[in-house]
């Protein structure tokens, strides 16, 4: 055992003091140094997906597509290592992983690119489309700010006046809203992204990550009984599945569209609360992950992923709710890690980092060299146009103007007709038992009537389950405009 200095530690057990019956001595500088360290031990907790479990493992492609993208990690033979972070969004770190919660799947490839996250959910659609509403979504979901509990009353009433989480709240309400292991579920990336092959030619793709092992739930009764028993399943029956040599896989399927299709839909083919309904999938390549991490710190906690993480072939789409995780993500890990968070082995990319970044507190970069600008008559760093950013054209003018084609509640329907009978009544169950702790009739019957939109047996029977006036939910849902 050595301190921090690489010094040999002789007695880790007892403090060095004055005497048998004096007091603990200052100069033991093992001792200070120990409790000094430890005092500092926690770093800022995630706001939201504080709550993670990581694994390695890697991506293998499984088809050629380079006629999409030149990005290297799609290149056939190519085999990308990559580390994986599933977590559920609003629960504090230690918080039970039977969370009516999203699951959080992000993937971080290191590419000979440099790296490239997916930082997605279990779901293809998110809750609002504008990053505006984010704060305000997360508070309304974390626990309520006087009494420290989470409070359906508050989590309503912001749902009440964002209509468009319609689609969103349907699907987290099913089993498969509650998985019962990270191995059985799927992820996405929700956004659109763009495609750049070496041609210049754009497409804009969707990602989706289908589990080998299935997609599995627990039903509403179960659910007590889940977390009473081991409300760490899911980490441990991920980690149990990886000692056993039981690797868990995904495959990578995507959507493609081209930018001229964009405006085929009856929906905003960018608005993140939307699937792209009728595009085909087409398999790319097969993720598995194979192990454990040796020390859970430096990998889960001190992983960053931000969306804003892309190589050359992959670029952000114009979606508005990703275009302000391209900020926010990157700057919450900044705030969290420091500003060379990146130097951390976890988040350090396989290949060179070559830039002009400089000094920080924790700088491990080892940059050498005078010249730390641009340009330079005697500049050490070369520049090549073959990376600049594709082109995109624009019209119109600045704005501050909600998305044109809203369709508020169609999906959600279709999703809903699109389940089983058992699995309709377990959203009904469990969506009812939220909504019915609901005490604001006006949240309530909003609620009520955005699930009649979507269709109307569902909405019949969640309001029977709070023993609301179905006659009520009908005449709301009569006034709601559009679909």
């Amino acid at each position: 055992m050595t301190r921090d200095t690489g010094a040999p530690v002789g007695d880790n057990q007892n403090s060095q003091t004055a005497g048998p019956e004096g007091p603990v001595l200052l100069q033991d500088s093992a001792l200070i140094e120990k409790l000094q360290r430890f005092d500092r031990e926690r770093i800022p907790e995630r706001v939201v997906h504080a709550r993670g479990t990581g694994a390695f493992g890697e991506f293998v492609p499984t088809t050629d597509i380079s006629d999409l993208t030149k990005a290297k990690v799609f290149a056939p033979g190519t085999k990308t290592p990559v580390f994986v972070r599933f977590s559920t969004v609003m629960g504090y770190r230690g918080s039970p992983e039977q969370a009516r919660d999203p699951r959080g799947f992000a993937v971080k490839f290191y590419t000979q690119q440099g790296n490239w996250d997916i930082v997605g959910i279990n779901w293809p659609v998110f809750f609002i489309r504008d990053g505006i509403k984010f704060p305000d979504f997360v508070h309304a979901n974390k626990p309520n700010a006087v009494t420290g509990v989470g409070d359906p009353n508050l989590a309503f009433d912001f749902f009440a006046n964002s209509p468009e989480a319609t689609n969103m709240l349907t699907m987290l309400y099913t089993d498969a809203g509650m998985p019962d292991s990270y191995r059985h579920m799927d992820g996405f990336g929700v956004h659109a992204f763009k495609f750049i092959n070496a041609k210049g030619e754009v497409h804009y793709v969707k990602f989706h990550w289908k589990s080998e092992q299935g997609v599995h739930g627990i039903r509403p009764q179960d659910i007590p009984t889940s977390i009473g028993r081991d409300w760490n399943m899911m980490t441990n029956d991920l980690y149990g599945a990886l000692k056993a040599g039981n690797d868990p896989k995904w495959d990578l399927y995507i959507q493609v569209l081209k930018p001229e299709d964009l405006n085929k839909f009856a929906y905003d083919a960018l608005d993140d609360t939307k699937v792209w309904q009728g595009v085909p999938e087409r398999k790319v390549g097969t993720m598995t992950l194979n192990r454990v991490p040796d020390n859970y710190f430096e990998s889960t906690e001190e992983s960053a992923f931000a969306p804003s993480r892309l190589v050359p072939g992959i670029e952000a789409s114009e979606d508005r709710m990703l275009q302000d995780r391209l900020f926010a993500y990157a700057d919450t890990q900044m705030y969290r890690l420091g500003a060379n968070y990146m130097d951390l082995p976890i988040n350090r990319p396989i290949v060179p980092v070559v830039n002009n970044n400089q000094d920080g507190k924790m700088n491990i970069g080892d940059r050498k060299g005078e010249v730390n600008y641009e340009p330079s008559t005697r500049n050490e760093i070369a520049q090549d146009p073959q990376y600049k950013y594709s082109r995109t054209e624009l019209n119109g003018t600045t704005q501050q103007e909600a998305i044109h084609k809203k369709m508020l509640f169609s999906q959600a329907g279709d999703y809903y007709r699109s389940l089983s009978a058992q699995d309709k009544g377990d959203l009904v169950t469990a969506l009812a038992g939220d909504l019915g702790r609901v005490t604001n009739d006006h949240n309530k019957y909003a609620m009520l009537s955005y699930f009649y939109k979507a269709d109307a047996d569902y909405g019949t029977r969640l309001a029977q389950a709070v023993h609301a006036n179905v006659q009520q939910v009908q005449s709301l849902a009569a006034k709601l405009s559009g679909n």
